[in-house]
């Protein structure tokens, strides 16, 4: 089975929300492993929001915002990589640009070799063009790559029908259609993502990266989330 993993930068900060938290990309690495070396494919997304959450005005051109949005989830690849390997793991990272000797240029085929290598694949820099965020980039690798499935590791334990901080009453769903994450405006990946989702008939599985084994549970579809149907 092939699997892209989401992880968002924020999850990764742990508490502080910023930067790495070293204990929980090491947990995040051990489940990884488990999965590799029990056959599968394992793709890997960063968002980059321990970084940079894009522009809060506007004194910074929206193009450059997204520019340097790109080239944080760049550098959360390589670091989070390197932990991967300290771990026993190979890695590589892709990107869609050029970014001199620290990564590799993304191509399928790439990808695949990388894959066929046991090697666990990074795809760095998101789509490679302003105004797409990582849920597009994630959904577009998916698609480009042939996955089975996309799970997005979250800082909330699935889908509910409101923000749950703010509405203690929220509803979480165990199983929806994408059709209904775009009818209700549910906060689950954006709508390009959502298309590429529903076109390409890739389910998604919604869960708390912080709760114990939460990937490998993702993987074998009993765990504590949501899984949003094509």
């Amino acid at each position: 089975m092939r699997i892209i993993l989401k992880l968002s930068g924020e999850a990764l900060a742990g508490e502080s929300g910023r930067g790495f938290d070293e204990q929980t990309i090491r947990g995040v690495a051990k489940q990884v492993k488990k999965i590799v070396d029990e056959g599968h494919d394992v793709g890997i997304v960063i968002g980059g929001g321990n970084f940079w959450r894009g522009r809060t005005g506007n004194e910074i051109d929206r193009v450059k915002s997204d520019q340097i949005g790109m080239l944080a989830t760049v550098m959360n690849c390589i670091y989070v990589s390197e932990i991967f390997r300290g771990e026993g793991m190979m890695t590589n990272v892709l990107t869609p640009f050029e970014v001199g000797s620290f990564t590799k240029l993304f191509s399928k085929d790439r990808a695949n070799k990388y894959f066929e290598r046991h090697m666990v694949v990074f795809f760095a820099g998101g789509t490679g063009h302003p105004y797409f965020s990582t849920d597009t980039g994630v959904l577009l690798r998916a698609v480009e790559m042939e996955a089975d499935m996309v799970l997005l590791a979250k800082n909330i334990d699935g889908v509910y029908d409101c923000d749950p901080a703010i509405h203690p009453e929220a509803k979480r769903y165990d199983t929806l259609s994408i059709d209904d994450v775009v009818a209700q405006g549910l906060q689950v990946v954006d709508m390009t993502a959502s298309i590429l989702a529903k076109e390409n008939r890739i389910p998604l599985r919604v869960f708390a990266l912080q709760e114990k084994d939460s990937i490998i549970r993702a993987v074998s579809g009993d765990f504590n989330g949501t899984t949003v149907t094509a």
